[in-house]
């Protein structure tokens, strides 16, 4: 089995309950805007993202600079800037892990800034997934999302990573693991409840239904057109 791929399964199988009343939930309520581009970070090191830049003890949590699954470099979207009276330069950035939608402050220095041109939105009361690049839509394809019993989580999350899943994995070709996480399953499998946007292969589940458990299930060509453009830190909305 390839490396990852026992934690890659609890990712999968775990894609499992939405946090309707989460601070992601509320934030996405709103009306979707769609920018021509987004800026990102790329850590070159490991980061403390702290939750104030005030406190003088500032809580906050370790982000390491490669993604658990695949060893890649940790990407995530940049909401803001800010430099301290003592000259610290700062970023506002998304982080992964619970609480959904949580954000924090890094400091600049160690990352690398670009801005990426793809942007991804989930409508789980239509069941499409819409990809767009440079604020126009470049696809849109029917999408199976989680049931009534296991929703899958609104919010605005991130690509932590992109992977390919190993032969005969179910959810193949490939999975977009995301930022968002279940606030039911800490954990299935090994995996930490993690949810993803993945292939239906060996797995099921017909596109354009309320099935899954958490996942958003599209069909496997779809997983291939978006592995091979959609990188690490690209923003995901999911409505509904």
């Amino acid at each position: 089995m390839a490396p990852g791929a026992s934690r890659l399964t609890g990712v999968l199988a775990a894609a499992a309950v939405a946090a309707a009343l989460s601070p992601a939930a509320a934030a996405a309520r709103g009306p979707v805007v769609v920018q021509r581009s987004v800026e990102v970070a790329e850590l070159k090191t490991s980061h403390k993202a702290v939750w104030s830049l005030g406190a003088r003890r500032a809580r906050g949590r370790m982000v390491r600079p490669t993604r658990p699954i695949t060893g890649t470099r940790t990407v995530l979207p940049v909401d803001g800037h800010r430099t301290t009276p003592d000259g610290i330069r700062w970023l506002r950035v998304r982080v992964p892990g619970r609480p959904n939608g949580r954000k924090g402050w890094i400091a600049r220095r160690g990352t690398t800034l670009s801005r990426t041109p793809w942007q991804i939105v989930i409508n789980t009361r239509t069941l499409r997934l819409r990809v767009y690049r440079r604020g126009r839509l470049a696809r849109a394809f029917p999408a199976a999302v989680g049931k009534p019993s296991t929703p899958t989580p609104h919010g605005r999350f991130f690509v932590e990573e992109s992977v390919r899943m190993p032969a005969g994995a179910a959810g193949g070709p490939y999975a977009l693991a995301l930022s968002a996480r279940s606030n039911v399953l800490q954990e299935f499998e090994g995996g930490p409840g993690q949810i993803a946007v993945h292939g239906v292969m060996n797995l099921g589940g017909r596109p354009g239904t309320a099935i899954s458990h958490g996942c958003v299930r599209v069909a496997d060509h779809n997983t291939r057109w978006m592995a091979a453009r959609i990188a690490p830190g690209t923003p995901v909305t999911i409505v509904g």
